[in-house]
Formats: C-alpha cells, structure tokens, sequence
C-alpha cells in the first residue's frame, strides 16, 4: 500500500481496484438504506431483513440497482436462515451467481464480506480456524498476541458473516472441523488457558458456504455437517430477455473498466446469449433438439466472452465486436473439458445457425471457419 510523506497509509482508491468487495462498490446504497432502515434488526444485522432485501433486489424509489437476478422468495428463506443458528449452503451448476449472493448478503448483514475462505484440495484447518506466528510462539509460548487469527476465529470474535467459498473441495475431515463451531458456536483453542482457551461467537456471526453440484474434485458431505445447513438451490436465468438485460449490463461495466467506450451491439448480444442459452440446454428458441456441451455454458461465463468480444473490437480495430469475434471468444470458453465440444460448436453452426434469419446470424455462419482447426 502506497504512503504519505507523513506516513500514514493512503486510502485506497476503489476506482484502480480490479474487483472492488460489495461494501465498497456499494457503499453509498448501503449508507442510504441504513439512514432510511427503520425496520427491526435482527441480533448483530446492520441493517434489518427489508433494507437486506432491497439491497440485493433493488429498490427504484431510493436509487438501489438490482444485483442479484434471482427467485426473491430464495433471497427472502436465504436471510431467515442467517437470522437464526443455522448455516446457509447455496448449491448449484457454476456460474449461478451464488458466490455473488453470499457476498452481498455478508456485505448487507455485517458490512464486510471479506472474511471468506476458499475451498480447494490443499485448504487446512488453520487457513480456516486459527495459526500461529511461529516466532513469537517460541519466544513467549502461547498467547494471543502470538495467534493468527483465520476467518472463522475473526467472524465469531466480530459477529460477522464468514463466506466458505467451494467448501466441497475441502477434505472431509476438514470440512468436518466446522461441526461443533455450527453445533456450539464456540472455538476451542487448546494452546491457551483460562478464558482465552474458548472463543464464544458474538450476535451477528453466522456461516454462507457455497458448492458446485457439477464440478469435479468435489467431497461428499457427511451427513453431520449436512444437518448444520439449510440447503437452498440456486438456478440458472430462465427467461431470455432477463439474461439478455444482465449480460448487458455487466457485460457493459467490465468493458468500461477494460478502457473500452462501446458496448456489444443488441446484435452481438442477441448471438451470444441465444448461443449459450442453446447450447445449455440443448434446445433451441423453435423447440429442435440439439446437442448439448459438456461444458458449463452459464450467463457468467456469457458475460465473460461478451467482455472479451468487447475488448478485441475495441483494441484491434476501434470498434464494437462483431458477430466473427464471439466465434473465436466462444472457442476459448466452451472447450474447457471436452475436445468433443469444439465439434459440436461447429455442428451447431453449420446445421443451427444456417437456418437462423438476420444478418448478424448470417454473419456468424460465415465466420464458422474461424473455430480452431476449421
């Protein structure tokens, strides 16, 4: 972090940061809706489960953008369950935006969403729970002043929300740590004595995890752990102008941040959700069945190649993209575990898109040879 002459630490500002957290990139809305809150809050909650609700739903009448494009009765049963002493698990296919979900929910709650452990193969007990400063460990022993606290140990010091980010990639047996912090809500920490040996979990904290249910490398939950949670399913955008509007609008700020002017065309823009819904579902907009990829062809990952569709236009030719630039984005994104998926892609726009009207369709046909090996 840059310094002054005085040698204070500069403020950040959150303008230059690639993926500001939500209490930063929201601030002024969380600020507003905590003036205007005059509903009852539960124990440790900033703000109560209404101004939580218009947060991440949208509120046209204070200014407050939707963020979250979702069931509302899920966001509703989702906040009911940080309220009591239940964790939260949102389960669903990648891209589903849970990960986004349980970041505004910690931003809203506790005004920080960035107590967050992320889930992997090679993730330990001490990444989760606490670890020690080795140094001061040898020189005094056992204290607080020599432990490193880990984002449960400061969640239930705080009272604050702590995301498990892919907790099903975790070992069992690590994942298992957390069973009598759900059960007890209290951390033992055998190294000290007296009262400093048992961290008591403050109103307010609570547990969002998050899993794939088809990505590979997960961990079956054991059925304790299962019984800590309540289980909410998290699906993709079923309505086409709903994903079309979002992939849009996001699509539209990374390319602003990207140092790109223009957004996608509704041309390109009609392709590319058109495709990926397609080509998720194995179906096509006239009701003709197709094939389907392997792989995960979520609206994330539509606004990903959207973004990237963007950038190549602007910086290669000083344009908006065109329907040929998501032909080759499309190639990049869509064959991440199957070989066979480039074929199929080039099936589908030899034998789908052909038949689809529009010039911009026609476009996209005719840059069918640009796919890899065409």
């Amino acid at each position: 972090m840059a310094r002054a002459r005085s040698g204070k630490p500069k403020p950040v500002d959150p303008a230059t940061l690639q993926r500001p957290p939500a209490e930063v990139l929201y601030r002024e809305e969380l600020e507003r809706l905590a003036a205007e809150d005059t509903g009852p809050k539960p124990p440790g909650w900033n703000l109560s489960l209404a101004a939580v609700r218009k947060f991440i739903l949208g509120d046209t009448s204070l200014g407050i953008r939707a963020k979250f494009v979702g069931n509302p009765s899920l966001v509703d049963r989702a906040m009911v369950s940080l309220a009591t002493q239940r964790g939260l698990m949102l389960i669903g296919e990648p891209g589903t935006a849970k990960s986004l979900l349980s970041e505004l929910l910690a931003a809203a709650i506790s005004g920080s969403s960035t107590a967050t452990i992320q889930g992997g193969a090679s993730t330990t007990e001490d990444q989760i729970k606490y670890s020690w400063n080795y140094a001061l460990l040898v020189a005094e022993g056992p204290s607080t002043r020599s432990l490193v606290p880990a984002p449960i140990y400061r969640g239930m010091k705080q009272g604050a929300i702590v995301r498990f980010e892919e907790i099903t990639r975790c070992p069992l047996e690590v994942q298992d740590s957390m069973l009598s912090i759900l059960s007890d809500r209290v951390l033992g920490i055998p190294e000290l004595e007296g009262q400093e040996g048992m961290l008591f979990a403050r109103d307010g904290f609570n547990v969002i995890a998050t899993a794939n249910t088809r990505d590979r490398g997960i961990n079956e939950m054991s059925s304790a752990l299962k019984r800590r949670f309540n289980f909410e399913t998290v699906f993709p955008i079923a309505d086409f102008k709903t994903e079309l509007e979002l992939v849009r609008a996001e699509a539209s700020r990374l390319l602003e941040r990207s140092g790109v002017p223009k957004p996608p065309s509704d041309d390109v823009l009609d392709i590319l959700v058109t495709t990926f819904r397609e080509l998720r579902s194995g179906e096509t907009t006239d009701g003709t069945s197709m094939e389907r990829l392997s792989t995960i062809m979520s609206t994330a990952e539509c606004v990903a190649v959207a973004h990237a569709v963007g950038v190549c236009g602007w910086y290669q030719r000083g344009g908006p993209g065109e329907p040929a630039d998501v032909v080759e984005c499309l190639a990049g994104t869509a064959t991440k575990d199957d070989p066979e998926d480039l074929k199929r892609i080039r099936r589908y726009l030899e034998q789908r898109v052909k038949k689809k009207k529009g010039a911009h369709w026609k476009a996209f046909y005719a840059a069918r040879h640009r796919l890899p090996g065409g």
